[in-house]
């Protein structure tokens, strides 16, 4: 092992699509700083963005927003709204949206999975923003659905941003099952 210094190495990660009303029009912005603070009910996510963006804005003012998981078909428009700002750009466009429960949370109707969350907590960064969100409702495609209603990854094919090579990947096959594969050390 080679000491690379205080790299944050959890690259690849999700890469998913901030939705929010700013300036009166729907606004989205690549994330890829997103995590699971909990499993239980209700269920809260994170993601972080920097202050000088656009969308802090619209997610402050309404208090709400959605999480979409764009699929890998999606890359280009998902790079786009990641490297261009609502400041002077109208992102309004990109994608056929709709609204669910909550006004101020645009969903992306071509992504397989979206959430719509409801702001619970902001925390303070000095050059980021950390919403905490509560998620109100989630939309699935049926087609990317197990036959228990859950959201499958290999059916999902969703985008994944490594900020080392600058690069995005594609999530590979299923190698084990969580909560089992370690079951064959306790066998020992």
């Amino acid at each position: 092992m080679k000491d690379i210094g205080p790299v944050n190495a959890l690259y690849p990660s999700l890469t998913t699509i901030v939705g929010c009303v700013a300036d009166g029009r729907a606004n989205f912005l690549a994330v890829a700083h997103v995590g699971i603070m909990n499993h239980g009910q209700p269920q809260y996510l994170t993601f972080g963005i920097n202050k000088a963006h656009h969308s802090g804005r619209g997610i402050l003012e309404h208090g709400e927003f959605s999480v979409n998981i764009p699929d890998q078909d999606l890359m280009v428009e998902t790079d786009y709204v990641g490297i261009v700002t609502g400041k002077n750009t109208d992102k309004s466009g990109v994608f056929e949206h709709f609204t669910g429960e909550l006004a101020h949370a645009p969903l992306i109707r071509a992504c397989p999975v979206a959430m719509e969350c409801r702001l619970y907590k902001t925390l303070d960064f000095e050059t980021h923003d950390v919403f905490v969100g509560e998620v109100v409702k989630t939309w699935a495609r049926e087609d990317v659905l197990t036959d228990k209603g859950k959201p499958d990854p290999a059916r999902v094919r969703p985008l994944l941003f490594d900020m080392a090579t600058l690069g995005y990947y594609a999530l590979g096959a299923k190698v084990g099952d969580c909560w089992n594969a370690g079951k064959a050390l306790k066998r020992r």
